[in-house]
């Protein structure tokens, strides 16, 4: 009874999302209210438990880099970028595409796909404004993008964190397993999108001659301040990629960086902390104790041991069933909180596997759906939602249809190429 109540609530707060009809920060937190108050989530753990209801080490790492990239925003970096990027592409929709597609993939890797988005989209946004042109096509086609590299490593996206510390797997394993298919799918893509946006390529050729007139480095407001901001940066690229070895959560790397950088550049907080998109932050909120609900009444770990049932012995059928449910369920649910609970039954059906080899199938398998499903909707992963509400504070707004009939063709694409890789390297279309 419980699970089918939580998963009604789940099901009318996510119709309300997609087609709009109500704000989606308002409707998550009637959602998780509803969840809390009906007892389907133990009040005590929305805010104060490890595995389940609010994800502390999202929202504070969102939180940190927005204040950075609020900070990072006043010096004029990202119109000097958006000067130089229309400049090399000549202002050609498609080139200024492919250009920015292959920054953020190339960045994903290695900070986080939702850092990456934000440091890319404010570009992104004021290049689109000097050519004329709208945002909304390129901020979902680097989503998609960021989504996709951000594959490749261990601490490209957060679901691969949470595998490879439940699986034991290291930095090295996933570049050797992960990242050859996710260069192939990414080249894959980039073609593919000329066809995808099509339709949404604009060209004005006075708008383009007064961009290329423009001299990029005119656009740096405060030379010093700038190079006091990116060298603290930096150290906060350094401490992403060796939060492991230090021994701290990748949230705690974004807010004292955060910090250091208020304090080295003197920028007024009040004007930092305006840059934070908090609508954003809340609505990650409210969807993390409305999964919270479906993980408590048992709805995920049904369907785990509904695959478990299903596919037996027959670790191929497990690996497939892994793959393409979990980008279609990592589509509706946020894969963060996805890749927590399904973990465990990942777990445990590959330590039923006749050898290693076949077990590790199981988990890049489960990290490729996870990964490439988070390009399902606009609610599949972090980066998504993070787009999003930028773009809408900048005027460019995408709805959850705009983005979510790009992400459903992207999905189907790369999820079906996924499993072709997994089907020849470890099972040889067994």
């Amino acid at each position: 009874m419980t699970a089918a109540l939580a998963l009604t609530i789940f099901l009318i707060a996510f119709f309300f999302i997609a087609t709009e009809k109500a704000d989606k920060v308002a409707v998550v937190l009637i959602g998780s209210g509803a969840m809390a108050v009906l007892r389907l989530i133990p009040g005590s753990e929305v805010f104060f438990s490890e595995h389940s209801g609010i994800d502390w080490n999202v929202i504070f790492l969102l939180l940190g880099m927005m204040i950075i990239v609020g900070i990072i925003k006043q010096t004029g970096l990202f119109d000097f970028l958006a000067i130089w990027a229309a400049k090399k592409s000549g202002g050609r929709p498609y080139r200024l595409m492919v250009m920015l597609m292959s920054i953020t993939a190339v960045a994903s890797p290695f900070l986080d796909n939702v850092t990456t988005i934000m440091l890319v989209a404010p570009v992104t946004v004021v290049v689109c404004d000097r050519l004329a042109v709208s945002a909304r096509p390129y901020l979902i086609a680097e989503v998609l993008a960021s989504n996709i590299g951000g594959a490749a490593t261990l601490i490209g996206d957060p679901p691969n964190i949470i595998i490879g510390s439940r699986a034991g797997l290291t930095f090295t394993d996933f570049l050797v397993h992960m990242a050859p298919p996710v260069v192939v799918i990414f080249a894959i893509f980039v073609l593919g999108t000329r066809v995808l946006f099509r339709s949404e390529f604009r060209y004005h050729p006075e708008r383009v001659a007064e961009v290329m007139a423009l001299n990029e480095r005119r656009a740096i407001t405060d030379p010093a301040m700038l190079r006091r901001a990116l060298i603290v940066f930096v150290g906060v690229v350094a401490g992403f990629s060796l939060h492991g070895a230090l021994q701290l959560d990748p949230a705690i790397v974004a807010l004292l960086g955060a910090g250091v950088m208020l304090l080295v550049t003197r920028v007024d907080p009040q004007d930092a902390v305006g840059e934070v998109e908090w609508p954003t932050l809340i609505f990650f909120m409210g969807l993390f104790v409305m999964v919270a609900g479906l993980t408590h009444t048992g709805v995920i770990d049904t369907f785990g041991g509904w695959v478990a049932d299903a596919v037996g012995d027959n670790f191929y059928a497990a690996a497939t069933a892994l793959l393409f449910g979990s980008a279609i369920l990592g589509a509706f649910f946020d894969n963060i909180p996805y890749v927590a609970t399904m973990a465990p039954v990942v777990e445990e059906l590959a330590a039923d596997a006749p050898d290693a080899q076949t077990g590790q199938s199981l988990w890049w398998a489960f990290a490729l759906g996870a990964d490439f499903g988070g390009n399902g909707t606009a609610v599949a992963a972090s980066a998504n939602v993070v787009a999003i509400g930028l773009a809408a504070r900048n005027g460019h707004r995408i709805s959850f249809w705009q983005f979510t009939r790009y992400g459903i063709v992207v999905t189907a694409v790369t999820t079906t190429l996924a499993w072709v890789y997994v089907s020849l390297r470890y099972f040889a279309f067994a």
